[in-house]
């Protein structure tokens, strides 16, 4: 069955990146979103089996939008992305309940390894 997923980053282009990444035999993409508050949005909306969330969004930003997500879902899967400059704020985002985290530039096979970490241990409960 196929993992549902929704990804949320301020950029069209790193959202295409992402979902490049993905293959569409084991990933369903249910949504993009392009600010941190249509995140926790389509989140609630749409219950995903995993978020792929940008650290540097308008609106809200990723730390603020994980917290309201495992606020509304203390059992969310969330991986972070976000560059290497903001690696304080990735460390806050782990604390506060990320499974896992990519750094941009990353590459399609950094998203996968990312993604089969958080299904693999969701095997393993």
């Amino acid at each position: 069955m196929k993992k549902n997923i929704l990804l949320a980053d301020d950029t069209t282009f790193m959202r295409e990146m992402l979902k490049s990444a993905l293959d569409p035999e084991k990933y369903h993409i249910v949504g993009e979103a392009k600010d941190g508050m249509q995140a926790v949005e389509f989140y609630k909306e749409k219950h995903p089996d995993l978020l792929i969330l940008d650290i540097n969004m308008p609106k809200m930003n990723g730390i603020d939008a994980l917290t309201e997500v495992i606020k509304y879902d203390p059992e969310a899967k969330v991986i972070m992305c976000s560059d290497q400059k903001y690696e304080n704020m990735i460390v806050m985002a782990i604390k506060r309940g990320a499974k896992d985290f990519v750094i941009k530039p990353f590459t399609s096979s950094d998203v996968i390894l990312a993604v089969n970490k958080v299904f693999n241990e969701e095997e393993e409960e």
